[in-house]
């Protein structure tokens, strides 16, 4: 069987739609938790995300929010959550890209670089050698990661973000717009500014959860909010089932 199902009909699923379909897959379907929703992309959506068990096919999540997607793979552990990479993409052949993991078009991803497990390369980013993603990162739209940087899980940075070389930024933590990284980042927060600093005090009053979670791209809290590192493997080895 050639089927993908794709978690979450928003416009994150829309592309991953689209490179699904140059990596060659046939029928792709959807699942979503809104039931006002009937196609994404000209593709069908069958019913909520529990629908996983009653379909044969690889999953995608295609969710924003990497809590979540941590949640619905666990989930479905077992499932193959294939890695899509799309042909404007440029990977040195030693890259390591863990499952369900996305790439876009126009990505740079050098050599010697870990990438987690549900991860998002955005459209135009690049990461740069010796890099190490932990699971459920998200790089943004323009985000570039200097040689030798490391991001802890579930970690979001965002479009147009540089981070300089040598730098490790710890899990849970997002890295707001523009933001210019040259230290390393130990505490957990939100960080934003050239050069980036976390913001507190009573700057926090004007973020607040609802803010925070569409940052993450929680794209509307339908899904609700646990799964440790899983080794990474060689993205030119997985083939479209």
């Amino acid at each position: 069987m050639n089927r993908l199902i794709i978690i979450g009909a928003s416009g994150h699923g829309r592309v991953v739609a689209d490179i699904a379909r140059l990596n060659e897959y046939k029928d792709i379907v959807f699942l979503d938790n809104n039931s006002d929703l009937k196609e994404c992309a000209g593709y069908p959506v069958l019913g909520p995300d529990i629908m996983t068990a009653e379909l044969d096919g690889d999953i995608f999540v295609a969710v924003g929010n990497g809590r979540i997607r941590k949640k619905l793979m666990e989930r479905d552990k077992g499932r193959i959550f294939p890695v899509l990479i799309h042909p404007h993409a440029v990977i040195a052949a030693d890259v390591l890209i863990g499952e369900g993991s996305v790439v876009m078009a126009g990505t740079v991803i050098n050599g010697n670089t870990e990438i987690g497990r549900g991860c998002i390369v955005n459209t135009s980013a690049s990461v740069d050698h010796d890099c190490i993603l932990g699971n459920f990162v998200h790089v943004s739209v323009g985000a570039h990661l200097c040689g030798t940087v490391t991001v802890g899980e579930d970690t979001w940075i965002g479009t147009g973000v540089i981070v300089s070389n040598n730098v490790e930024i710890c899990s849970d933590t997002i890295i707001g717009a523009g933001a210019v990284i040259i230290n390393t980042i130990a505490e957990e927060g939100i960080y934003i500014g050239v050069p980036a600093k976390k913001v507190d005090g009573d700057e926090k009053v004007n973020i607040t959860d609802d803010k925070v979670s569409k940052i993450k791209g929680s794209n509307s809290g339908r899904y609700s909010v646990s799964c440790p590192f899983v080794a990474t493997y060689s993205w030119q080895y997985r083939k479209a089932a």
